[in-house]
């Protein structure tokens, strides 16, 4: 007798145990609990993208930073950064003036099906 009470307690606990754990699953798979977890997702890459982003940006700075003790080269001075550029050259390839004053005329060929030929 206690061997059958045994045995329909644990079936009793086995079934609940799996109920409660299908129910579980299937509320994770609803699609609010998809989206949020999708959402939780990208809120988490978008994260860990920003502090590689910030340790790239940090590992740039020093490497710069060591280049430029390396080369004996500081901070440029003031003046040299409100310094204008030189105005752009002109190559003769570009020059308008330049260019050949021939045209050349494309033939034109008719696809009309319905042309005699």
């Amino acid at each position: 007798m206690f061997r059958r009470t045994f045995w329909f307690t644990a079936g009793a606990a086995a079934g609940v145990w799996a109920t409660t754990k299908v129910n579980r699953k299937l509320k994770q798979l609803t699609p609010e609990s998809l989206a949020a977890q999708a959402a939780n997702k990208a809120v988490e890459t978008g994260h860990r993208l920003k502090d590689f982003a910030l340790d790239v940006r940090a590992g740039m700075v020093q490497r710069e930073a060591e280049l430029g003790e390396a080369l004996g080269l500081d901070a440029a001075p003031a003046d040299d950064r409100d310094r204008e550029l030189p105005p752009p050259r002109r190559r003769a390839a570009l020059d308008p003036t330049a260019r050949p004053t021939t045209t050349y005329s494309i033939p034109t060929i008719s696809y009309n099906r319905n042309e005699d030929h």
